[in-house]
């Protein structure tokens, strides 16, 4: 599985960016794919991530301004980030995780960069 991410840059806070991620490969249709950041000197955290089946999950500090969707056929996962702060500065890395029997396969892109200037 290989996941191509795409869509960071730099924006000014209350700025909008969008995220694209596509994972290619031998890939269940029951998966989650999500989003997660680092920013310098932290440690990497959930952003947001949703199922084949829609649900959706929000870190709180995200809630109202991010949405998180996908495209099942294209395999394809967005993040539409609104009203973005400087403490949203951060890498951004595509995640992709399945179960094949009793084992969990993890999978990650190759990151891309999201700076918010104040």
């Amino acid at each position: 599985v290989q996941l191509q991410a795409s869509g960071g840059g730099l924006v000014q806070a209350g700025g909008s960016l969008r995220l694209s991620c596509a994972a290619s490969g031998s890939i269940p249709s029951i998966n989650l794919m999500g989003w997660y950041r680092q920013a310098p000197g932290k440690q990497r955290e959930l952003v947001a991530d949703v199922s084949t089946g829609g649900i959706t999950n929000y870190a709180d500090s995200v809630k109202g301004r991010f949405t998180i969707s996908r495209d099942i056929p294209k395999n394809t996962v967005y993040l539409q980030m609104n009203s973005l702060k400087p403490e949203d500065t951060a890498v951004y890395y595509c995640n992709e995780r399945f179960y094949r029997g009793s084992t969990l396969y993890n999978y990650w892109g190759q990151g891309t960069q999201v700076t918010v200037s104040s």
